[in-house]
């Protein structure tokens, strides 16, 4: 059972019924592409971010553990912090063409700029 479960339960107050459970809505995640399947697509980005560059990696395909992964290698190989989340990684500055080279290096070989 998850922590804070009764957050999602909101709105169902009592069941008389000994076998109700209640279901929430979740999504399974998908698996992962390979790596040469992933349309990744790598573009820069000023909106909404205070004036400040940012590089979007977008497209990712997959669990959230290798998007957190991929995330971790592309800061760490372009030497910029970000994040990675609800599909995209961030990078901070504009280092579109060094993540490309490190993602067709590695195999991404669909990834392209914007």
């Amino acid at each position: 059972m998850k922590k804070n479960e009764w957050k999602e339960r909101r709105g169902v107050m009592y069941s008389t019924d000994p076998d109700f459970r209640y279901e929430t809505e979740e999504t399974p995640e998908t698996d992962t592409l390979p790596k040469d399947k992933q349309p990744l697509r790598i573009a820069v980005d000023k909106r909404r971010r205070a004036g400040k560059t940012v590089t979007l990696v977008t497209g990712f395909r997959g669990k959230a553990d290798d998007l957190e992964s991929l995330g971790k290698m592309l800061k760490a190989k372009c030497g910029v912090g970000g994040t990675a989340k609800e599909g995209e990684i961030i990078l901070q500055g504009d280092c579109r063409s060094q993540a490309l080279e490190i993602l067709h290096r590695d195999g991404y070989v669909q990834s392209r700029l914007i």
